[in-house]
């Protein structure tokens, strides 16, 4: 565990059982979307995303017509300093399983963070800014935390 945690005691859900998704084979929709994600780790927790509720299949909307994907996920705490690489994550695990026509928005949830004007505004705006995203990507202390979360040996061991 890292030295210093924002939230060194998070609440940690059960896992659903995962039903069969019957639908059209060249249809998205949100479950496809959240069955990508879901397992992505917390960066300070051996836990996934699903399991600390950062993140469920209702915050996600897919709009194949337009091409769109959003998710909003909200951070465990309200200080959350790690929002900006769980949107790094959750945005590079869409770029490698999706079409690069879709256009992804990922967005903190309203009321989520401590500082709502400006923090919010700025963790969105930095998620959703191509090069800012690729020069944070270009980091290699922030690449590799983001490719550890990425990488899961057993998604179903925690």
């Amino acid at each position: 565990m890292t030295v210093g945690m924002i939230n060194a005691n998070p609440v940690v859900h059960e896992r659903p059982e995962r039903a069969a998704h019957p639908h059209a084979a060249d249809a998205l929709d949100p479950l496809d979307v959240f069955d990508t994600v879901r397992d992505i780790r917390d960066p300070e927790h051996p836990y996934s995303l699903e399991q600390l509720s950062v993140l469920s299949q209702e915050s996600i909307s897919v709009d194949e017509k337009l091409g769109r994907i959003q998710i909003t996920f909200t951070p465990t705490v309200q200080h959350c300093s790690m929002a900006t690489v769980i949107g790094l994550c959750l945005r590079l695990k869409l770029m490698q399983n999706f079409p690069p026509h879709f256009k992804i928005d990922i967005k903190v949830a309203p009321g989520s963070l401590a500082n709502e004007e400006s923090g919010l505004c700025t963790v969105n705006k930095q998620l959703n800014d191509k090069e800012r995203v690729a020069a944070a990507l270009e980091n290699p202390n922030l690449r590799q935390l983001v490719d550890e979360c990425l990488c899961s040996n057993d998604p179903y061991s925690h």
